[in-house]
C-alpha cells in the first residue's frame, strides 16, 4: 500500500466519522486519567456510568489521594479489577499531589512514572487532554485494524506504534487512533468485519467483498 493510499484511508475515515474522539467523559486531565485507568478491560459506556458519581464525590486529585481504599474500591467495583484500579488511582493521585503540586503532568516521561499509567494511558491523556502528539495510542482496535490494513505486521503494541509512527503523518497521530476505534466498533469488528459496508474496503488488503 502506498503512502497516498494511507492518506486516502485517513481522509475517508475522517469524513465517515466527523465526530471521532475520546468516548470517555471528563472535564479535567486528572478526570481523564482516572477514567482511562477505569477503562482497562471495561467498556467506555460502563465507565461513563460510573464516573459522574465518582467525580462528584472525589472532585480533585487530593480527594482521590486521601480516599479510603476500601470505599474507592466499592465506588468503582462495577468496572472490574477494582482493587488494582483503586490502588492505581489512589497512588497516582498521591504522586500528583506530592511531586507535581496537584497538576496532572503533560509530559510522557512524567506520566508513565505514575502508578497504573503505561504508555497507552499516557498517550490518551496527552492527546485528548493536552492536544500533544507524542505517539500513537494502540489499543485492541488500533492493533487489529492496523494489521488488517497492512500498516504493520507486528503483534506487540510498542512495535505496532513504532511502525505506525513511520507511516502516519504526525498531524494525524491523535485522530488516527480515534478513527480506528470508531471504525473497529461499528464496521471492522473482531469476529466478523462488515467489509460490504466498509468505506475503505477498496484499499484494504484484508477485505472480503
Amino acid at each position: 500500500m502506498t503512502n497516498k493510499h494511507k492518506t486516502k484511508i485517513i481522509a475517508m475515515l475522517k469524513k465517515q466519522y466527523p465526530n471521532a474522539g475520546c468516548s470517555l467523559n471528563f472535564r479535567t486531565p486528572h478526570q481523564l486519567l482516572v477514567a482511562t485507568i477505569l477503562s482497562a478491560q471495561c467498556t467506555d459506556e460502563r465507565v461513563n456510568l460510573v464516573t459522574p458519581g465518582l467525580f462528584e464525590k472525589y472532585k480533585t486529585p487530593a480527594d482521590f489521594a486521601g480516599s479510603s481504599i476500601i470505599e474507592l474500591e466499592n465506588d468503582i467495583r462495577s468496572t472490574g479489577f477494582f482493587r488494582n484500579k483503586a490502588k492505581a488511582i489512589k497512588e497516582s493521585s498521591k504522586m500528583i499531589m506530592g511531586k507535581f503540586a496537584g497538576q496532572t503532568p503533560n509530559k510522557m516521561e512524567q506520566l508513565v512514572d505514575l502508578p497504573g499509567v503505561g504508555r497507552k494511558t499516557a498517550g490518551v491523556i496527552l492527546g485528548t487532554a493536552f492536544g500533544k502528539a507524542e505517539g500513537i495510542v494502540v489499543d485492541t482496535h488500533v492493533s487489529r485494524l492496523s494489521q488488517r490494513l497492512g500498516f504493520t505486521m507486528e503483534k506487540d503494541a510498542s512495535k505496532i506504534e513504532r511502525d505506525l509512527m513511520l507511516v502516519i503523518p504526525k498531524k494525524n497521530w491523535i485522530i488516527f487512533s480515534h478513527l480506528m476505534i470508531f471504525h473497529g466498533r461499528s464496521v471492522c469488528k473482531a469476529r466478523k468485519p462488515d467489509c460490504g459496508n466498509c468505506v475503505i474496503a477498496e484499499y484494504c488488503p484484508s477485505a472480503v467483498i
